[in-house]
């Protein structure tokens, strides 16, 4: 069985030290759709702690808020993503479609054959 080459990018922003990327979109991508960080991290088998502490990390290297919280409690609690969130969410899922098809059109060029 002959396997075809392929590639697969992962792209992480960094200040002094890494402060985004693919695990931190995922779960705002999840907190988006479920306007909870604990279901966020539930759905990616991750402990609400680690969930926070990663919010936590990214905000303090970027240098913004990402999460709008409410504690829950009677009227139950959730989360929602900052507008500043929301613009550097869209910014690195542009970003990284576009390097996606750079790569995929240079890919062809180089690798075809194999």
């Amino acid at each position: 069985m002959v396997k075809k080459l392929h590639t697969v990018l992962t792209i992480r922003l960094f200040t002094d030290e890494k402060c985004f990327g693919p695990g931190v979109a995922t779960l705002l991508h999840n907190i988006e759709q479920l306007h909870s960080l604990r279901s966020a991290a539930m759905k990616m088998n991750m402990a609400y702690s680690k969930a926070w502490t990663i919010i936590r990390n990214a905000e303090a290297h970027l240098g913004f808020k990402l999460l709008h919280s409410t504690t829950g409690g009677r009227h139950g609690g959730g989360a929602t993503l900052t507008e500043d969130a929301q613009e550097l969410l869209a910014a690195y899922d542009s970003f990284c479609r576009e390097l996606q098809e750079t790569a995929d059109r240079l890919y062809e060029t180089y690798f075809s054959k194999y």
